[in-house]
């Protein structure tokens, strides 16, 4: 879009806030860059340079703003909707693989050459896989200034910077303040201080409809690993270097976020992944002007707008999580979950108490007897089946995932029919255009709405949803009164 200079000028204009992470506008004579609903008065459109990325803007050598902190603008939602080397490798970089294995670790990830991977996202981004890193360094150095009264040397690491020069240096270059200064400047904020401790706010794109989002967490949650408290859905995390407990509440605005953290080293992963399990970078308006052509679907959009795909902060978990699904109630599979939680699971301590594990490792179920498992005998082979392949290396699901590849490797798996890959295309690899016209919800719902009911004919009509496909399947099971669809009380 940053190429489109007539339109990101009106954007800027009106200070639109849909378009926070699209583009960045960077103003010659200040050298100042801005998201492009900063509140300032827009400069003159001949002043005005449009880069893609943050790390761009930074590259070219302006500092971010002040005034609309263009660091902490919503994720491109680009990257959730492709599937491309680019895409995979944005995702990837948001999940700290740069900062843990360097380039060649991501390139090897993405099965190109570092080459390949830097000139493509140049092309795209104005900035290499380093440039882009750094920008996100920068960024989790300022959340740590700015939310935590740790000592400057401990936030340098944990932000991922080499040495504490590297780390006063980019500081100082990106925001154009000592970090010391910008921690003086920063408004003083209630929140938990104590190291390994967070409270951070997650910014979307409005509207959000927290119902079927959280709802659909809190009905599903595994005991132990997940619950529903006090307004929050909280959980473990399984993270690069350690564990954490991150508890998510809902507000007009933002997302509340409260982190606890084993080590401070995965503060980005965490975020990044639960921005992902809250979709939090989708862009809603996009996706509801597309259903509402619909004219069986522009009533419930209308309804209730926002609707975003509850995700997942692991995507191994979900795959096993889903197998444990198959053909059983919603509380069925919490408890087959709950079992495998409370034998194969590693313990945690949760300082608020309730939860008390990680769910297991695909590692830790493959070596379990499958005699222990109480479900039929083909669908015993099926978990045994995916845990092994998850585990021995054969089967990888993870951001970076190649979605039609990954749909036939998890086909070629027994016991792996069309519903189970799709929900895990759906949720566990991010495909917004993933469909469920088998499902039993769906297909009631479209028999009530006067829409086909056979598979066939229903993905035919769906094709108008096309690439929104995902987001049409939370406005359907929304018809229903099933717990999925409501915020717990």
């Amino acid at each position: 879009m940053h190429t489109d200079t007539e339109r990101c000028v009106r954007a800027v204009r009106s200070k639109d806030a849909r378009f926070d992470g699209w583009f960045f506008t960077a103003v010659l004579t200040t050298g100042i860059y801005c998201r492009p609903s900063c509140p300032v008065v827009p400069p003159k459109p001949e002043n005005m340079v449009f880069h893609p990325s943050a790390a761009a803007c930074q590259q070219a050598g302006f500092r971010a703003c002040k005034r609309c902190r263009p660091d902490t603008s919503p994720g491109s939602p680009e990257w959730n909707q492709r599937a491309d080397l680019v895409a995979r490798a944005m995702r990837l970089i948001a999940d700290g693989v740069v900062d843990r294995e360097g380039v060649p670790g991501l390139a090897g990830r993405l099965g190109y050459s570092t080459r390949q991977v830097e000139r493509q996202l140049l092309a795209e981004l104005g900035a290499g896989p380093l440039a882009l890193a750094r920008a996100q360094r920068a960024q989790t150095a300022r959340l740590l200034i700015e939310t935590t009264a740790l000592p400057m040397a401990q936030i340098a690491f944990a932000a991922g910077f080499a040495s504490i020069r590297t780390f006063n240096d980019t500081v100082r270059e990106v925001f154009a303040l000592p970090p010391g200064e910008l921690r003086a400047r920063a408004p003083k904020r209630q929140g938990a201080s104590t190291p390994g401790a967070l409270a951070l706010r997650l910014p979307f794109r409005a509207p959000l409809n927290p119902d079927n989002l959280f709802g659909h967490l809190a009905a599903t949650a595994v005991p132990g690993v997940e619950e529903w408290r006090d307004g929050s859905y909280r959980r473990t995390l399984r993270l690069p270097y350690g564990h954490g407990i991150v508890a998510l509440t809902p507000n007009p605005d933002h997302i509340a976020c409260r982190l606890t953290l084993s080590d401070l080293r995965d503060l980005t992963v965490a975020i990044s992944r639960c921005r992902r399990l809250l979709d939090l970078d989708a862009d809603p308006v996009a996706i509801d002007d597309q259903l509402r052509t619909d004219p069986v679907l522009a009533p419930l959009v209308g309804k209730a707008p926002g609707r975003r795909v509850p995700r997942t902060v692991d995507e191994a978990e979900f795959a096993v999580r889903a197998v444990l699904g198959q053909q059983v109630s919603t509380a069925a599979a919490r408890t087959h979950a709950a079992r495998l939680v409370t034998a194969y699971g590693e313990p945690v301590e949760d300082p608020e108490g309730g939860l008390t594990h990680l769910f297991p490792a695909p590692e830790a179920l493959a070596a379990l007897d499958p005699e222990t498992l109480a479900m039929p005998r083909t669908r015993r082979t099926t978990f045994t089946t995916l845990v092994r392949a998850l585990a021995d290396g054969d089967l990888h699901l993870g951001v970076e995932s190649d979605w039609p590849r990954t749909r036939e490797r998890l086909l070629a798996l027994p016991g792996f029919g069309p519903w189970t890959v799709d929900v895990i295309a759906m949720r566990a690899l991010g495909d917004p255009d993933a469909f469920l016209p088998t499902d039993l919800g769906i297909r009631r719902a479209a028999r009530e709405l006067g829409l086909p009911s056979t598979p066939a004919a229903l993905t035919a009509r769906a094709a108008a949803w096309r690439p929104w496909r995902a987001y049409a399947v939370q406005y359907l099971w929304a018809t229903d009164s099933h717990p999925i669809n409501f915020l717990p009380v």
